[in-house]
This record gives structure tokens, sequence and C-alpha cells, in this order.
């Protein structure tokens, strides 16, 4: 018998597949089809501290191997998530959960943050400074390493469980930012967010996107992720979450082998519901396919 489990930030998981923040609402919606308990956690929609109606429409272009989103982190706030969502999501999902947190200033994370924290649900808190969707704010931070020190640092300040900071791919050095919010006292980095793509209408000759730019996701990115995952398992001791492009088990070997402690699937949610609880059902006969007992053991043995 194959063992899946691993340990992310010192919390067991039985396996390492977590379907990515926005691409799983708040679990309830997937559990209406299957049993959500069989993942190794989730990641929640991204909640930031006040409603969002998010961006003007149409905020989604298919692209060739993948896709691109400007829905703008809408999401009902933090004290609505806390009130309804997660009262909700009790009733389905019997581990804990990772929290997904956005904002536009560092006192917009400190709130959510510390709200977050108190709730017994809440396992890991998934800092988001890389939305490439909103102005203003997420990825503002997620470019400079001083500015995602600043908000680790700030949120560490006011939480007790582990802090994951999850950092944007439009950068030129991801491993100097991934160092920063290591010194800075995060616990695990979460990588990669999506990259700043566009499409144009040839028949309107415009963006097809209100927004113009989106974050672009899916197969075609994870050459990339996996680059980055690689380079920064080099220069960190924490633990890694790696994602961009996952729909396979294969994908999640690969992400392993590169680094990765868990691995997020995302665009793969939005094409197929059934996408991660596929995964793990696939992934003992790919371990034993290539000879793996302990998917833990594997972690950075490309290195």
């Amino acid at each position: 018998m194959v063992n899946t489990k691993v340990e992310l930030c010192k919390i067991m998981l039985d396996n390492p597949v977590i379907p990515a923040s926005g691409t799983f609402g708040f679990g309830y919606e997937f559990a209406e089809i299957y049993d959500i308990n069989c993942l190794g956690t989730f990641s929640f929609k991204g909640t930031t501290k006040d409603a969002r109606f998010g961006n003007p429409t149409p905020r989604i272009a298919e692209c060739e191997r993948g896709m691109i989103n400007a829905v703008g982190l809408q999401n009902p706030g933090v004290e609505a998530v806390i009130a309804n969502e997660l009262p909700k999501l009790k009733e389905c999902f019997h581990k804990p959960v990772m929290a997904n947190v956005s904002g536009f200033a560092i006192e917009d994370y400190v709130y959510t943050c510390e709200k977050l924290d108190k709730e017994e649900q809440v396992g890991w808190l998934e800092v988001n400074v890389s939305c490439p969707n909103v102005h203003g704010g997420g990825m503002a931070f997620g470019t400079s390493a001083q500015a995602a020190a600043e908000v680790t640092k700030a949120v560490k300040a006011v939480t007790t469980k582990p802090v994951i900071i999850k950092l944007s791919p439009n950068v030129t050095d991801i491993v100097s930012i991934a160092k920063a919010c290591e010194e800075a006292g995060a616990d695990g980095i979460s990588l990669i967010n999506t990259l700043l793509g566009m499409r144009i209408d040839l028949k309107t000759k415009k963006p097809v996107i209100a927004n113009k730019m989106g974050g672009f996701s899916g197969p075609a990115i994870k050459p990339v992720a996996l680059r980055m995952v690689y380079q920064v398992y080099e220069a960190v001791n924490i633990p890694i979450v790696g994602m961009g492009g996952v729909s396979t088990a294969e994908d999640v070997i690969e992400f392993m082998l590169a680094g990765a402690t868990a691995v997020q699937v995302g665009a793969a949610n939005l094409i197929d519901p059934f996408a991660a609880r596929d995964i793990i059902d696939n992934l003992p006969a790919v371990m034993e396919k290539y000879s793996i007992e302990n998917l833990s053991d594997i972690i950075g043995g490309a290195h």
C-alpha cells in the first residue's frame, strides 16, 4: 500500500491535492456532487475585508491551453464569510480549510486575517499578495520583496495559525521575494498565481475582457510554475504549495519532485468539477508506476 499523506505546516493531510482559491467556491457547491472530504484540503474563495462585486463583465476569456480571468475578487466580505459561508462549509467538510485572504492595504490584510484566525475550521491563512486582476492592491504587494515582507510581518503579528504567502509570477526575481517572506516569518509559500495575459477580439478589434488584462492559467503555464517552485525550494526552508496548470496525478508528482509539499488544482476545476477527486483517485496507481511508496519522500527529489 502506498502512503499519500503529507504534512503541511505541522498539519497532516491525507493527500497533497488542494483545489485552488477562486476555483472551488466555499466548498459546499462541490459537496453537492461528491464527498469533498477526499481532498487534502481546499483554499476557499479569496476573501477581503469588505464585500466586493468584482470587475465588470466580460471577465473570462478562453485561450489555447488555458484561460484568462479577471473576476476581481468578488466576495461577500469577511464578516459575511464567517457568518454565512463557514457554517455551511462545516456541514460538508470535516477537515481544516485554507482561508485565502486579499487586501488593498496592509491594514486590510491584518483585519481579515485576524478575524479568520479565530475560526475553528481555518487551518492555514493563505495570504494573496499576487492577484493581477485588481487595481491598487493584491499584486502591488507581491512584486516587491519589501512590500511582501511587510504584509507577512503585519499578518504574523496578529495570527496564531500558519501563514502561507501566495506569490506572483509576474516578477523578475521570485527567489528574493520568497526569501523576504520567509525572513519576515512566513510559514510557507504558495506559487504561482496567474500570469498576466490578454485576448483581443478580431471582430471588435478590442480586448475580450472588460478589464483588458487578466490572470492567465491552465496547462500552458505549468513549465513556468515548475521552474519557480524549483528555484524557490533551493532558497527557502519553509514548505511550498505548488500550482500552475495541474490537471493530472503525474503533474502532482512532478511539482513535488520540484519541491512542493502540497499541490493546488486551479483551472482544471472549472473545466471538470471532478478534476481534484479524479487526481486523488489516480495518485496511488501513478505512485506505484514510478515506484513511490511514500509521497513525502519525494519532496524536492529532483534537486
